[in-house]
């Protein structure tokens, strides 16, 4: 079974993207019509973790009313890497409106059932990606917690087959750390927007003697997403 292509999961991903489309264009209409996007991303993103790393809750608060979600594209691939792994228990940092929770929940739902704990720093976003979630009939198998990572995922109830962490750059690393307990062996960690600035991240998933193999992923080409797996 395979949801992603036909009624309410292909639907309501339809709309969230044509609703993105308007909600971010602003915001991507930045580095498109840039003379040199690479430089202008580089620049952005060392503006970007300096102010975050200040203020992360307040600085996300001023992306209330944005999607920064992830493109089709990345979106098969997560529900692909979901059945592939045949997860039944997925943590996902950064839920925003709900388009990558909608591709991984439909995974679960396609495979029989199981569990997604999302987290989410804005209540309204949280909210919204809840009236998604009920939209696609996919509500049942997601709970989404509000509030800073590092307390909302400290308990999340058993052994975790896949992670997907799309939130606030500067807590990657201390948001895997807080899950690596409860990873099973084996399980994938897909970082989106995990560029070389992060150093400290990806200085640690690429390091072999913490137990991971990790690469960077061409999979909407310009996103820096790297796939990481648990070896040990």
């Amino acid at each position: 079974m395979n949801s992603l292509n036909t009624g309410r999961v292909a639907q309501t991903l339809q709309r969230l993207f044509e609703e993105a489309e308007q909600a971010d264009r602003t915001l991507m209409e930045q580095f498109t019509h840039a003379e040199d996007p690479g430089q202008l991303i580089a620049e952005s993103l060392a503006e970007h973790f300096a102010e975050e790393s200040r203020d992360v809750r307040g600085f996300y608060h001023g992306y209330v009313d944005n999607f920064l979600n992830v493109t089709p594209e990345y979106g098969r691939f997560l529900y692909q890497c979901a059945r592939m792994r045949k997860a039944t228990r997925i943590v996902e940092f950064g839920t925003s409106m709900g388009v990558s929770t909608l591709y991984l929940a439909a995974a679960l739902r396609d495979m029989g059932g199981g569990h997604l704990i999302g987290t989410e720093l804005e209540a309204s976003k949280a909210a919204r990606a809840h009236a998604n979630l009920e939209a696609a009939g996919l509500a049942e198998l997601v709970d989404i917690r509000v509030g800073d990572a590092r307390e909302t995922l400290a308990d999340v109830g058993g052994d975790v087959d896949l992670v997907l962490l799309d939130g606030a750059f500067s807590l990657y690393l201390p948001v895997l750390k807080l899950l690596e307990p409860h990873l099973k062996t084996g399980a994938p960690i897909l970082a989106e927007n995990a560029f070389d600035q992060d150093n400290e991240y990806l200085a640690y998933v690429r390091n072999p003697v913490n137990g991971y193999l990790s690469q960077s992923i061409p999979i909407s080409a310009g996103r820096g997403n790297e796939f990481s797996v648990l070896t040990r």
